[in-house]
């Protein structure tokens, strides 16, 4: 991804001093930090969210099971009615965990498109160098497009209420906006290349950096490779391969001029 090779910029600058951040990899050692914060957070919010389901299940448990019993009853009369709807019940338990599971995947990708957008828009907004701006607006445009498209299709397969959508879609939007005009509100006193700024815009890049690396690979890209329609096709394997190494070879390329 883009953040990190910028990160590293920004925490090896001539800036800062020899000791400590010349003698310590501190972006690897951040970013490493936040894909394992990230997970412990994915991994308690998914735990939350599907109690919270089964909760919500539970009050209808009785008419639920006074159904089943009275197709069960059918059944030995009839044959195999009451399977059939015990099947459907169980079915729509794993439905709805698997819903959660969206659910926490689309608000922790958004937290971390949010803090990524608002480091970039603050870059940009607070720089008075043109080479800096158009690196900044080139990477902008590319992560925007993509983060855009993969943060919608989470949204939607998360099935949210629609002003819990709207809610999404407006602090997505709004962020980087948010963190130009910050970024230019506070251009006198910004200086890019002073220790604190390298320092506080290099760790958050870094915090981003793992956030979304552990989203990509773990809650994405992996859910996508071990699903069924990918495991039953070797070919569309190995097609989305490609497409995820073309991918991540263009955003690198990107990285030479941002």
């Amino acid at each position: 991804m883009h953040v990190l090779p910028d990160s590293f910029d920004m925490l090896s600058s001539n800036c800062l001093d020899e000791k400590p951040w010349h003698k310590f990899p501190f972006t690897g050692f951040v970013a490493m930090l936040s894909a394992i914060v990230t997970m412990m957070v994915d991994s308690m919010a998914t735990s939350i969210y599907s109690r919270r389901s089964k909760a919500g299940v539970n009050p209808n448990t009785d008419g639920v099971a006074a159904a089943i019993e009275g197709d069960q009853e059918m059944a030995v009369a009839g044959g195999g009615h009451g399977h059939f709807h015990s099947h459907n019940h169980q079915v729509k338990g794993g439905s709805e965990s698997q819903l959660s599971r969206y659910r926490v995947v689309a608000m922790v990708l958004e937290l971390g498109i949010i803090v990524h957008s608002i480091v970039i828009g603050l870059s940009l907004g607070a720089s008075n160098n043109t080479c800096t701006i158009k690196g900044l607006v080139a990477a902008l445009c590319f992560h925007q497009m993509f983060e855009g498209m993969g943060l919608g299709g989470c949204i939607l397969q998360a099935e949210f209420k629609f002003m819990k959508k709207v809610v999404l879609v407006f602090f997505f939007s709004a962020t980087t906006p948010s963190g130009i005009a910050l970024g230019m509100a506070l251009s006198k006193m910004y200086k890019e290349n002073s220790p604190s700024a390298l320092v506080t815009v290099g760790l958050l890049n870094a915090s981003s950096a793992g956030l979304l690396i552990y989203m990509a690979l773990v809650d994405l890209l992996s859910a996508d490779f071990m699903g069924p329609k990918l495991q039953r096709s070797i070919k569309l394997q190995i097609k989305s391969y490609m497409a995820v190494l073309l991918g991540a070879g263009g955003m690198s390329l990107l990285a030479k001029w941002a």
